[in-house]
């Protein structure tokens, strides 16, 4: 297990293809990339990607895309809206494997309300989603996101239990944090299916600050993810207003190493 870092920490002043260079001289040697739009994700611009990436020998534990113009668009009820949408997921499944990724942290669905709730169309796009994403050879990783669906227990429950093919999943402190939902819950139901892991710190009044500024407690929550045999990394990921200079981040990372 490595403690790693997410480009979207410097967004939206630092440039993706520039934040390889920033992630690796403050010390880190892995990360998720966040792709902000959707030219980043495109052939040319992967190459570029690639290119920085083995210079500053910096490996891409994840990738994560813009994802509100395309992913709840997925799940729509008008068959061709979702056909167009798949075009955009299935550059970000190739753009994440050209870079050696390992996941995709996916958001999918907005909120919606029950009446339009359609547990079949739901299941049968997530099966094809994986499917595709296998084929191309990245993880569907379904992150816990405060206004998607997937903030629903009882939906992570449903699509885990009901999907055809095996739902992997990438946890997010912050976001458990936002809809006032313990990081215990989400892990008893992700069990051995995270594949990835968002983490930050927070108090009474910030649901979002670098490990270390905060009251969460590391160690129980590092023997809560070895208890269903977590392996992976865990990915710093907070926003631009969390931090004053990037030298913290150095620190919490330090911080964080102590309770591996």
């Amino acid at each position: 297990m490595e403690i790693g870092i997410s480009s979207a920490c410097f967004y939206p002043k630092v440039c993706l293809e520039d934040s390889i260079k920033l992630m690796k001289n403050l010390g880190f040697k892995t990360g998720e990339l966040f792709f902000n739009c959707p030219s980043e994700f495109q052939e040319e611009f992967t190459k570029r990607l690639i290119y920085e990436k083995e210079k500053w020998g910096f490996s891409v534990n994840s990738v994560h895309a813009f994802s509100s113009f395309f992913e709840p668009y997925l799940f729509d009820s008008y068959k061709r809206r979702r056909k167009d949408m798949l075009k955009y997921f299935k550059e970000v499944c190739i753009a994440g494997k050209k870079l050696g990724a390992n996941t995709y942290t996916f958001h999918g669905m907005r909120k919606i309300d029950n009446k339009f709730f359609d547990a079949k169309l739901i299941t049968d796009v997530y099966n094809e989603l994986v499917y595709i994403s296998s084929e191309i050879g990245i993880k569907l990783a379904q992150e816990n996101v405060s206004w998607c669906m997937s903030s629903d227990l009882n939906f992570l429950k449903m699509i885990k239990e009901k999907c055809k093919y095996p739902i992997n999943f990438t946890l997010d402190i912050k976001q458990a944090y936002k809809v006032g939902v313990l990081v215990e819950e989400y892990i008893e139901i992700m069990n051995e299916n995270i594949v990835n892991v968002h983490i930050n710190d927070r108090t009474s009044t910030d649901v979002c600050l670098l490990p270390g500024k905060g009251d969460v407690d590391y160690k129980k929550f590092y023997e809560d993810l070895k208890k269903v045999n977590y392996k992976g990394n865990c990915i710093i990921e907070v926003y631009s207003d969390n931090y004053i200079d990037y030298r913290e981040f150095l620190e919490s990372k330090e911080y964080l190493e102590k309770f591996i």
